[in-house]
């Protein structure tokens, strides 16, 4: 069952983190929107606010009537001792400026000074306030600590201090309510635990916990919407002009106030209510650390089974399921990737096909993909040589794939193709699933790899298609997702030539060797986008084309070119 709950003047929300900060506003946001009732969270106390500071909201006079008392009461301030009076003003002028906030809109706020991590004392005063608003229906979580550092210089403190806030203020709040009648659950997770951050593995860690968390919850208790929101960085206080030019040189956006509150309010619509894990900003592209001159060699293990990967069922030649060499070359590019942060797959060269992948008894138990840097230069690039491969029980090895690929810190600019012709000449009439279902030299694909939407013009030198990839789930990618590169299109895009082959000779092919690849820029999905296949050679044992994948006015957005194709007999293929 899906939840689609409506927010009403009687329900009652603890919002952790929410007197202050960015979660603050966002509570602000939903009562203006939703009037009703907010517990709001914080460890900060309010105290009563001195008479000599009251019409002072300057920072630096509030400083100076800070120490000038001081003066007056025979102390003599220090830096540290002013900034610990001027933060606990500006705290409970912060908390009682949410309140008033909160109550301007209509809606009702109480705030609790208590740490989540406290079980027992969050309890007992949550029951206070609880008996006089009525039962708890909805919790946000946005508390959180940061302690970041390089992970060498990380103490067991600096963890437990961002961990537990996170994980263990989750566990409090929900053994404070009745979950069986809780109706929202929203968790103030970060793009940091989606895409990790240098600086902040602690806060990587908890906030993936909570988007887990979200998950596992939904799965257990489907009657209430569970969403874990990854945030990027908001345009607040706490991101100086500083880190925005930081952000700007990484290509990461910033989310606007207004904007992102209004996310916030949005995902708790019932229109809404479909997903548990969402991302609100921008890749998290790290910086490039700096690149020494030793040449490296990786190995990395991986068990494939078709269970993990539900996709490979949509790639079934001769009775059995056969990895694309797309997601093979997909495996060998986010393992360059994962070695150097900030550097981003730029080209492949000679990648071929030795023994394809198979998923039936001769599957071997795991495969491994060597990576060996052969060379780089710091910021600018990093060249490995690839190979799968997998070993029998008697130990003999079998090479499955092997490329060369190229990592580079800047992508050039993404070149424009310049014979592009979206002309219909209406040669070919087939639209859309037809292509996927007309018999024997009809495409084997099924709709994980589908779908060529139309063949615009095709001649014994070129066919041009519009083409739509409908993004699959991630499930259904099991482990292999598009990131940077993404192979469901790649193969979809060299499906062109099989039509081209199907409709001037009736014979079908499948890859051998992909000559030299270049990916500029992402290849969309869910909309429309061309693939251009120029034919280069023919002969009766085998086929040359290249792939030109473009927008409408020939920007390009990848290229395969002198790709081959072994040619195949079509009582060999036995797709049926």
């Amino acid at each position: 069952m899906t939840a689609t709950l409506q927010i009403n003047p009687s329900s009652v929300f603890v919002v952790s983190g929410g007197a202050k900060g960015i979660t603050a506003q966002c509570t602000i946001k939903l009562a203006q929107n939703q009037p009703c009732k907010f517990i709001l969270l914080g460890r900060s106390e309010i105290t009563t606010e001195p008479e000599y500071t009251r019409d002072c909201l300057e920072d630096s006079a509030l400083k100076k009537r800070i120490m000038e008392n001081l003066i007056s009461q025979g102390e003599k301030p220090t830096p540290m001792m002013v900034q610990k009076i001027f933060n606990e003003i500006n705290s409970s002028r912060e908390i009682n400026k949410t309140l008033a906030a909160i109550e301007a809109a209509g809606a009702k706020a109480e705030y609790i000074s208590v740490d989540v991590t406290d079980t027992v004392t969050l309890k007992a005063k949550l029951s206070v306030v609880a008996q006089k608003f009525g039962q708890i229906t909805g919790i946000i979580h946005g508390a959180g600590n940061l302690a970041d550092k390089l992970i060498e210089k990380k103490t067991q403190e600096d963890f437990e201090k961002v961990y537990t806030a996170k994980v263990q203020g989750l566990e409090n709040l929900l053994a404070c309510v009745n979950i069986q009648q809780l109706q929202h659950l929203v968790l103030f997770s970060s793009v940091t635990g989606f895409y990790g951050n240098i600086g902040q593995s602690d806060y990587a860690i908890a906030n993936e916990i909570l988007n887990k968390s979200a998950h596992l919850i939904k799965q257990s208790h489907p009657q209430c919407h569970v969403v874990a929101i990854n945030w990027g960085g908001w345009d607040s206080g706490m991101v100086t002009p500083q880190l925005k030019k930081a952000f700007a040189e990484r290509g990461i956006s910033i989310i606007p106030l207004e904007v992102g509150t209004q996310m916030l309010v949005n995902e708790l619509h019932p229109a809404y209510q479909d997903n548990t894990q969402i991302v609100i900003g921008s890749t998290m592209i790290p910086p490039a650390m700096p690149l020494d001159s030793q040449l490296r060699s990786y190995r990395i293990r991986r068990r494939m089974t078709l269970a993990e990967n539900p996709f490979l069922y949509d790639h079934t030649i001769a009775g059995s399921p056969v990895l694309p060499a797309t997601c093979a070359k997909s495996w060998m590019v986010n393992g360059c990737e994962e070695i150097y942060p900030g550097y981003r797959y730029f080209s492949c060269q000679e990648f071929r096909v030795l023994k394809g992948i198979t998923f039936n008894s001769t599957l071997a138990h795991e495969h491994f993909l060597e990576i060996e840097e052969v060379s780089k230069s710091d910021g600018k690039f990093v060249e490995f040589k690839t190979k799968i491969l997998s070993k029998t029980p008697e130990g003999r090895t079998h090479y499955h794939f092997s490329s060369i690929i190229k990592i580079v810190r800047e992508l050039p600019d993404a070149p424009i193709y310049e014979s592009v012709d979206l002309r219909e000449d209406n040669i070919v009439t087939t639209t859309g699933k037809g292509f996927y279902q007309n018999g024997d030299l009809s495409l084997f694909h099924g709709p994980a790899f589908q779908e060529i939407t139309k063949v615009l013009n095709i001649s014994p030198e070129k066919l041009t298609a519009e083409c739509c990839w409908q993004e699959i789930t991630a499930k259904q990618q099991g482990q292999f997702p598009v990131k940077w590169h993404n192979p469901y299109i790649i193969d979809l895009s060299t499906q062109t030539l099989w039509l081209w082959l199907n409709h001037f000779h009736q014979e079908v092919c499948l890859p051998g060797q992909l000559t030299y690849c270049e990916q500029f820029v992402d290849v969309p999905f869910n909309v429309p986008f061309y693939v251009s296949c120029e034919i280069i050679s023919k002969t009766d044992t085998g086929i040359n084309a290249n792939f030109l994948i473009h927008n409408r006015e020939g920007k390009i957005y990848s290229r395969i070119l002198g790709a081959k194709a072994v040619i195949w007999p079509m009582k060999m293929l036995n797709r049926k």
